[in-house]
C-alpha cells in the first residue's frame, strides 16, 4: 500500500480518534501517581470497558452469519504474534496485515474477536507489567481502532429483505460495572438482524422497569464476575414476573457460565452461549421455535 493512499485512508477522523482513546488512559495515568490497594481504574477496567467495545464492530449480515462459525481462522499463536505489532507497525501496515487473514477467509467477526480485541488487551497487560509507556499503548490502541474502522467499512451490514426484527435488551448484572461483554454483543446482535439496545452499569429497578415498559423478545445478562447463583435466579423470576412480554427469552453469559453452563437452565434462564456469535445463534434458533408454537396454537 503506498505512502499516500494510506494517508488519505486513515487522516480522517484520526485527530478525534486519538482524544477519544487518549483521554481515558490520560485518566488512569494521573490516578496512578496515588496508588489504590484495589486499582479500580486500571489500564486493563478501561480497555475492557471502553476501548475494546470500539473496536467490535462485528458484522454479521445473512450469509456472514452462515459462515461465522467455520471461518473463525485465527490461531492462539497468530494472535499472540499479532498482539505485538500495534507497537511498531502504522495502522496502514497493520492493515496489510490484517488483509492476509482475510484473504484466507477469515470473517469480520474472527477480526475483531480472535485478533484486534486480544491485541488491546495485551497492550494493557503490557503497560500494567512496564514493557511499553503511556505513549506506545495510546498509539498501539489508536492504530487498532483505524485498522477496525476501514474492516468495517469495508463490510457494511445488509438486512435487505429481512422481516420485522426481533427485540433484545442486553445488560450487565445489575451491581456489575464491567460493560464489555454487553456493548460487545448488543452490536454483534443489532448486525444480525435483531434491533438491540444496551444498558450501561444499570441498577436492578433500571432494568426491571425497563423490561415491563417494552416488550423485549429477548434479554441478554452479561456477567463479568461471579456471582451468586440465587442472585442471578431471583432476578431472572423478577423478570419474568414483571416483563411486557410473557414469553421473554432470557439467554445469560459471562466467565462463570462458561466454566459451568449448567447453571444457565439452573437459575432459570433458556441457554447461554460460549461467545457473541453462539449466543446469536441460539437466539434466533429460540425465536424460530416460539413463532412455530405460537403458528400451532393458531
Amino acid at each position: 500500500m503506498g505512502e499516500s493512499k494510506a494517508s488519505s485512508m486513515f487522516e480522517a477522523g484520526s485527530a478525534v480518534l486519538r482524544g477519544v482513546i487518549t483521554a481515558p488512559l490520560e485518566a488512569v495515568r494521573r490516578r496512578s501517581a496515588a496508588p489504590s490497594p484495589d486499582r479500580p481504574d486500571s489500564v486493563n477496567a478501561i480497555i475492557e470497558s471502553e476501548i475494546i467495545p470500539r473496536l467490535l464492530m462485528a458484522h454479521a449480515g445473512s450469509e456472514a452469519r452462515a459462515k461465522a462459525r467455520r471461518s473463525r481462522l485465527i490461531t492462539t499463536d497468530e494472535a499472540s504474534r499479532f498482539a505485538l505489532l500495534p507497537l511498531r507497525l502504522e495502522a496502514a501496515s497493520l492493515l496489510e496485515e490484517v488483509d492476509i487473514f482475510i484473504a484466507k477467509g477469515a470473517s469480520v467477526e474472527a477480526i475483531c474477536l480472535d485478533l484486534l480485541a486480544p491485541a488491546a488487551r495485551k497492550l494493557g497487560e503490557m503497560w500494567e507489567t512496564d514493557e511499553c509507556d503511556f505513549l506506545d499503548v495510546t498509539m498501539g490502541l489508536w492504530r487498532l481502532q483505524e485498522v477496525m474502522r476501514e474492516v468495517a467499512a469495508r463490510s457494511p451490514v445488509v438486512l435487505a429483505g429481512l422481516s420485522l426484527p426481533h427485540t433484545a435488551l442486553f445488560s450487565p448484572m445489575p451491581g456489575d460495572h464491567h460493560n464489555f461483554g454487553t456493548l460487545m454483543i448488543e452490536e454483534v446482535f443489532g448486525r444480525g438482524g435483531w434491533r438491540s439496545e444496551a444498558l450501561i452499569k444499570p441498577e436492578r429497578r433500571e432494568l426491571l422497569d425497563r423490561l415491563a415498559r417494552q416488550p423485549f423478545d429477548l434479554l441478554g445478562l452479561t456477567l463479568a464476575r461471579d456471582c451468586p447463583s440465587s442472585a442471578l435466579a431471583n432476578l431472572i423470576k423478577a423478570v419474568r414476573n414483571v416483563s411486557a412480554n410473557p414469553r421473554i427469552i432470557v439467554l445469560v453469559g459471562g466467565r462463570m457460565i462458561n466454566e459451568n453452563p449448567g447453571i444457565a437452565l439452573e437459575v432459570g434462564a433458556d441457554g447461554t452461549g460460549a461467545d457473541a456469535l453462539a449466543a446469536l445463534e441460539l437466539a434466533n434458533s429460540l425465536v424460530k421455535t416460539a413463532a412455530a408454537c405460537d403458528l400451532n396454537l393458531i
